[in-house]
Parts: C-alpha cells; sequence; structure tokens
C-alpha cells in the first residue's frame, strides 16, 4: 500500500474535485454563479489563511514582492474572475459532468501558453495529447441528427419548472432546454431536427465551458511565472515551503476583489444578499470550498510529492470520469457508451503531455 500512496492520493483528488463540482452545481442553481463564486472564494481565503498561519505565523501571504502580486493578481483576474465564472455558469447551463469534460482542455492550453510564453518544450506527443482531447469531447457533445418530437409534457414548448437556475442566471437564448441538467436542446419543437452530425448541448454552455478551460489553462502559466517570482523574494523564510499555498491565497484575494466588483457594478447586491440566507445553498458553497481549493489543491501538492508528475497528473485528470458515477446513482441519468468513451478518450489525451 505504502509504494501507491501517490497514486492513492492523486484518486483522492479526483474525487475530490468531483465533489466540488457537484456541490457547486447545486449551489448555482438555488443562488446563481456569481454568488457561488464569490462566497466559495470567502471561504476559502480563510481556510487558506488558517493554514498559513499555521505553518508560517501569518495569515495573510508572507514576503512577496511587488512582480509576485502582480503575475498573482493576473492570474487570479484570468483563472478566478474569467475562467470560474465561465466555468460556474457553464455548470448551470450544461451541468458539472460536461463542464467537467471540458475542463480536459485546461492542459493543453497550459501546454500552448507555457510554449507562447514560457519557451517550454511542446513536442509532436504533446500536439497528439491535444487532438486525442478534442476528439474525446467532440464525440460526447455531438450527435447524429435525427427526429425530434416535442415533449408530451411541454404541449406549448414551456420550460420546465424542474431544477430551473435562479432568477439571475436564467438561461436567455433561444434554445428550449429540458432542465439544467438534461443533455437534449431543441430549438424548434415542432420541425424535425436536420440531419447530419450537431450539437446536443447548449451552445452557450459549450463556450462558457472553453472559456473556463482557457481561463484554468492560462491562469496557470501566469502562476508559475508569479511563482517563480515568489521563491526568488521568499527565500531563507519560513513561507518559502509553502508557496503554493500563499499564491493561491494572493489569487483568491485578487478573485474576491474581481466577484465583488462585478456583483456592484451589475447592482446584483440584492441577490448576493438573498443567496446568503440559502442555507443549504451556502452549506454546498463551503464544502466544495474544502473539498476544492483546501483539501484538493493540498492533496495534488502531496500526489505529486509522492509519485511521479505525470502519474499524479493524469490520474487527477480522471474527474471527468468519476462524475460519471453519481450523475447515474444519484441522478439516475442515462450515460451512453459514447458518452462514456468520449471522457475516456479525453483523459488519455492529457495523459499524452507527459510522455
Amino acid at each position: 500500500m505504502q509504494q501507491y500512496f501517490g497514486e492513492l492520493i492523486a484518486i483522492a483528488v479526483a474525487v475530490s474535485w468531483t465533489f466540488t463540482a457537484l456541490f457547486f452545481e447545486f449551489a448555482g442553481n438555488r443562488i446563481g454563479s456569481l454568488a457561488v463564486n464569490l462566497l466559495r472564494l470567502f471561504f476559502a481565503f480563510f481556510l487558506l489563511g488558517a493554514l498559513l498561519y499555521f505553518t508560517t505565523g501569518s495569515f495573510m501571504p508572507a514576503n512577496a514582492d511587488g512582480k509576485t502580486w502582480l503575475w498573482m493578481s493576473l492570474s487570479g483576474l484570468v483563472g478566478f474572475v474569467f475562467g470560474d465564472l465561465c466555468l460556474f455558469y457553464s455548470y448551470i447551463l450544461i451541468t458539472a459532468r460536461f463542464s467537467q469534460l471540458l475542463m480536459t482542455l485546461a492542459p493543453p492550453f497550459a501546454a500552448f501558453f507555457g510554449w507562447m510564453m514560457l519557451g517550454e518544450n511542446l513536442s509532436p506527443m504533446g500536439f497528439l495529447g491535444m487532438a486525442v482531447t478534442m476528439t474525446g469531447i467532440a464525440i460526447s457533445i455531438l450527435k447524429r441528427g435525427g427526429k425530434t418530437q416535442p415533449s408530451a409534457s411541454q404541449p406549448n414548448g414551456s420550460q420546465p419548472n424542474a431544477s430551473q437556475p435562479s432568477e439571475s442566471e436564467q438561461i436567455k437564448d433561444d434554445t428550449l432546454v429540458a432542465g439544467v441538467s438534461s443533455i437534449s436542446v431543441v430549438t424548434d419543437p415542432g420541425i424535425s431536427a436536420k440531419r447530419g452530425i450537431h450539437l446536443h448541448l447548449p451552445l452557450k454552455g459549450v463556450l462558457l465551458g472553453l472559456g473556463g478551460a482557457l481561463g484554468q489553462g492560462l491562469g496557470i502559466v501566469l502562476s508559475k511565472i508569479g511563482m517563480n517570482h515568489y521563491a526568488v523574494a521568499s527565500k531563507g523564510s519560513q513561507v518559502a515551503d509553502f508557496i503554493p499555498f500563499a499564491a493561491t491565497q494572493m489569487r483568491i484575494i485578487t478573485g474576491v476583489i474581481g466577484f465583488a466588483l462585478i456583483i456592484f457594478l451589475t447592482r446584483r447586491a440584492e441577490l448576493l444578499r438573498k443567496g446568503i440566507k440559502d442555507r443549504k445553498a451556502v452549506a454546498a458553497i463551503f464544502m466544495g470550498a474544502i473539498f476544492g481549493p483546501f483539501v484538493g489543491v493540498s492533496l495534488s501538492l502531496m500526489a505529486v510529492q509522492h509519485t511521479n508528475t505525470a502519474v499524479a497528473s493524469t490520474i487527477m485528470a480522471t474527474t471527468p470520469i468519476i462524475i460519471l458515477i453519481p450523475y447515474v446513482l444519484l441522478y439516475k441519468k442515462k450515460i451512453s457508451f459514447i458518452e462514456v468513451l468520449g471522457a475516456i478518450l479525453s483523459v488519455v489525451g492529457v495523459s499524452l503531455f507527459f510522455l
């Protein structure tokens, strides 16, 4: 068992991130993605602050210079504000399982921006990995056309009441989505769908999922630049051994400021106040913050420490496969063989980056 300690920890990370996605999807459907983003960063800030206080003696990131704050702030804006805003809204439109599938594009994006900004090598195997990952995603979200009939329970093409998003997050496009946990889209219930291959998810949700992957991939590269500066600035201090945690908290501070400004400028403070009163949503956000930026980040660092980075990264990327289990067992969703195959292919594509 000790021999595979790192691999077991990596599996725990993938499971942890699965819980995170499910908790945030649940909360987002109740109070909206903006409120979820701000509240989960608020919780994560104090959780990481407590960890830093007991390990370094400082609740806030210590020994960081101006360059570190600049790059980590940019990373927070790109990764948390842009990326996570897109990701969490996509949870509402296409559910966490498809959003997490699209997030397997984050490593290819990170590899591309690392090549562009840091001069890191991008091997032919890396390009193959991108192609395989995109193929896996494509066969999961595309399907052949066929005849689509209007639902008997929705004779007038009205949107169902079950699992609707909050008022602040209503879907405002021309498609009719059979609940936020459905995967079918009907553009006109009275007309048969065209033959051929077409998207069977809301395009808006897919684009938001891609935005989430783009934000995470670029955010990681910006974080790496910031942590390189942090390593120089904090050399010899207690925080030097806990740079990833201090750097994450710096990103969170920027994220909190960013989302607070968005809520203020869009005049959604009242919706935030209502969201805070929703105890079930707040409890889900708190649990998601524990499983995500707190436990997930900590265990991912531990996994890399105890096993090969390539092995750990590949195992941790299996969230799109693991997340299918609760959707089948808890939500009673029907998962097709093609969707499972697509999820597996996308993870295989990620693994090719480390060969």
